[in-house]
């Protein structure tokens, strides 16, 4: 089957639509997903630029929602017409899967991040020719192919165009404090970074019952839109010292969960610096970037904790409708980073996601789609 879908020819080059792309055929427990919108991440962006590769040319895009189109011989859970959110894969059956942990699936990487299928085949072909996908599924195109595992069914009453995000930006950005922080009620957490991820993280803490939710970024639109969307301070860190800021908001004390989301040197280590005694920090921007802290002024005398965590510690047949509900209960509401562009002009969309112009870039691929229907 030929599919329309934007490839990065080799690192650094913009995205070009192509129309003669060779999608694969379906295998037993596959789903063909017909497109309807699709976010962009910073881990496209990552990978576009040559920060981690996928090999070359490459199909990008993992926060895609669609409709099903077709349905393989072994698939039970999904049919013809259903809406879904896809997101990565895991296989199930490690030792880590069945602990309830895929995102630390033993085989994670050679599925989400080897650009092939988890078999070793090829997803897309150009005459021919391999072309790498991303996360076993890649959202921008207008069809896929994917196993019924990197799949998320969603009501069929909300708008499909808003939805695909949950599946890697806002289950990240969320999981990292429902499912890895855990805060408990009462207690103070920061967030650096007023991107998609930051403020899915912010809105977490509100959710979570943290009674101090300090948004700290150097762009005061966003800093706006997070005292809207729960954040109880905002912080300028070009303005003021934001660890000296987060203190005073703490009884001097600092908070018990800070979350990193820029990924830039010095703002990482003052996510640590912010942290109270036995507080924890979650670095989690995909970045190049290092950090050089002591292990024992920094963490030790303080009984400071730093992690990372993938992909929100999420399993997605269970993080995605949680966050669905929550959305419909008004305590998610993520459609307000959101902004539609089509599909053609995904490399504007790219740059305005890149500059800080646009929170979340939503590429619209099926026009003719009308929501709740």
């Amino acid at each position: 089957m030929k599919i329309k879908a934007a490839v990065v020819d080799k690192v650094n080059d913009p995205f070009v639509i192509k129309d003669d792309i060779e999608l694969a055929e379906m295998k037993a427990t596959d789903l063909q997903i017909k497109m309807v919108a699709t976010g962009i991440c910073h881990s496209d962006e990552a990978i576009r630029r040559g920060d981690a590769s996928l090999g070359y040319p490459v199909i990008l895009g993992h926060e895609g929602s669609g409709i099903v189109e077709k349905v393989g011989s072994e698939v039970t859970n999904f049919e013809v017409g259903d809406h879904v959110i896809l997101s990565f894969y895991a296989d199930g059956t490690c030792d880590n899967c069945l602990k309830g942990m895929p995102t630390k699936c033993r085989n994670y990487a050679d599925y989400n991040l080897s650009g092939t299928r988890p078999d070793g085949s090829d997803h897309f072909q150009e005459n021919g020719h391999h072309i790498s996908d991303m996360f076993d599924q890649s959202s921008f195109t207008t069809h896929t192919v994917v196993d019924q595992r990197n799949t998320v069914k969603v009501p069929k009453e909300l708008d499909l165009r808003r939805l695909g995000p949950l599946g890697c930006g806002y289950v990240t950005g969320s999981g990292t404090v429902l499912n890895s922080l855990q805060p408990r009620p009462g207690q103070t957490i920061a967030v650096f970074g007023t991107g998609a991820v930051g403020l899915a993280a912010m809105m977490a803490g509100k959710i979570s019952g943290c009674t101090e939710v300090i948004a700290v970024d150097i762009v005061d639109s966003r800093l706006e839109l997070a005292k809207e969307l729960g954040a109880t301070h905002a912080i300028n860190s070009k303005e003021e010292d934001p660890v000296e800021a987060i203190k005073k908001l703490t009884h001097g004390y600092g908070v018990d969960f800070a979350v990193d989301t820029t990924g830039v040197e010095p703002v990482m280590v003052s996510a640590i610096h912010a942290l109270a005694q036995g507080g924890t920090a979650a670095l989690i921007a995909v970045t190049a970037k290092n950090i050089t802290i002591s292990s024992w002024n920094d963490l030790c005398v303080d009984d400071k904790k730093v992690i990372g965590v993938n992909m929100g510690d999420a399993i997605p047949g269970v993080d995605i409708p949680r966050l669905v509900d929550f959305y419909q209960h008004g305590m998610f509401p993520f459609e307000k980073t959101e902004k539609f562009y089509k599909f053609e002009d995904i490399n504007q969309a790219n740059a305005d996601s890149g500059s800080g112009k646009t929170i979340k870039p939503v590429l619209i691929i099926d026009e003719d789609y009308q929501p709740g229907k």
